[in-house]
């Protein structure tokens, strides 16, 4: 198959895509168990249902596509990424690893593969965590790390849990746990991806082979003061929840700045109640985001904050408390599998790095208990998360290739 058809369907598959946004013109905002993720994956279902599969989607409202192979009792190998999307983001993080999938299912079929055991081609839902503030719903029902009382814990800003949110998509929250596998029936898990940083773009090299998957800890911290004027209230008789928090807020980047070794920290969401410009906040909410290769420099920092809001808000005189949103440590991928895509390149010319991944996905979730690989193409410029993200469809397709011959090798041991 000439490269030059696999680029033409895979723009094909990418550019219909672009349709299920809730901000047209603005970049992709595809949420979960929403209308535009109902289309998303109603198209990937179509695409593949033409490449062959067997399309079922699961209690989780992940999309799934099956070839089947010779040994029903052989572990399958699986590849897949996600279909949602942060707000006003790009229009290749998460899917186009989903759409690539199926394009290695496209290539199997036309080389005449026999597989001996299943490929799986899965479109994940809810990688991001955008809209309830969690992540990795969809991979981790599939590991069986979701229930009942997660959908009903977790709310979006609305107050819509996600148990209501499933209802309303047209799915049935107290099945969830259906959408789980027994682990020993995954046999390889593969995900391609776009790096949503500036390294192979700024080195001009054509994909990038990922040896590791930093962990990440996410918190929510609410600060609790007391509401007052802010025109009549000596400074040294108020509880105000800002100043607390904001002082414990600063000296996070700092911390993560200390480990000097890719460690990062993160304040994305501040908000103060009740958010007046003349009243001092009586309460404040925001959320802490740590990454590292490093568990042990992400604990640090978390009890840094810990013992920092004990400190400001003691002094403060208020009170405070802390809701862990994620906690997901590092993960060292495959060299067997990197090591045949290293191959893979070197036969065909393309240019390659190893190189770790600064960003969560499915594969952080997926490989914490199952053998797992990434490969990264370039983004322009680094930029990911906006609607300026931009990916060469040649690049998906020269990445598409390698997966084959991987898949092919893991598909017919």
């Amino acid at each position: 198959m000439a490269i030059e058809e696999i680029t033409g369907r895979i723009a094909k598959d990418l550019e219909s895509l672009k349709q299920f946004t809730a901000t047209p013109g603005d970049g992709c905002t595809r949420l979960p168990f929403t209308p535009e993720a109902r289309g998303a994956v109603n198209y990937l279902k179509k695409i593949m249902e033409e490449a062959g599969l067997e399309v079922r989607e699961d209690a989780a409202g992940n999309v799934i596509g099956v070839m089947r192979g010779t040994d029903p009792d052989a572990p399958c190998i699986m590849m897949g990424s996600h279909f949602d999307s942060v707000v006003n983001g790009g229009d290749f993080d998460g899917i186009a690893g989903a759409v690539c999938a199926i394009e290695v299912a496209r290539q199997l079929k036309e080389q005449g593969v026999t597989p001996k055991r299943d490929f799986v081609a899965v479109g994940f839902c809810d990688e991001e965590g955008m809209r309830f503030g969690t992540g990795y719903f969809g991979s981790g029902a599939m590991l069986g790390n979701r229930d009942v009382e997660y959908c009903k814990n977790f709310a979006d800003t609305n107050g819509v849990s996600i148990y209501d949110a499933m209802k309303e998509y047209g799915l049935d929250p107290e099945k969830i746990e259906d959408a789980k596998w027994d682990v020993e029936k995954i046999g390889r898990f593969l995900e391609l991806h776009i790096e949503q940083g500036p390294v192979l773009d700024a080195e001009n090299i054509e994909l990038g082979l990922v040896d590791c998957i930093v962990g990440i800890q996410r918190y929510m911290v609410t600060v609790h003061g007391r509401a007052d004027h802010a025109g009549t209230t000596p400074m040294d008789m108020r509880m105000d929840a800002v100043d607390a928090a904001t002082k414990v807020i600063s000296k996070i980047p700092d911390w993560a700045r200390e480990k000097a070794d890719g460690t990062v920290a993160t304040t994305g969401f501040i908000r103060t109640t009740p958010g007046g410009m003349n009243i001092v906040a009586e309460k404040v909410e925001f959320t802490v985001d740590i990454r590292s290769k490093n568990n042990d420099n992400i604990n640090d920092i978390a009890n840094r904050i810990r013992a920092a809001l004990d400190r400001e808000v003691k002094e403060m005189g208020g009170s405070y408390e802390i809701d862990t949103k994620l906690v997901i440590t590092p993960v060292w991928l495959s060299e067997e599998m990197l090591g045949i895509m290293e191959e893979s390149c070197k036969a065909r010319g393309y240019s390659y790095k190893k190189l770790p991944s600064g960003a969560g996905h499915d594969a952080l979730e997926i490989g914490q208990v199952i053998p797992t690989v990434m490969l990264f193409v370039p983004s322009k410029e680094g930029r990911s998360h906006c609607p300026v993200e931009f990916t060469k469809y040649s690049d998906f397709a020269k990445a598409s290739v390698v997966m084959t011959e991987l898949a092919k090798d893991l598909l017919t041991r």
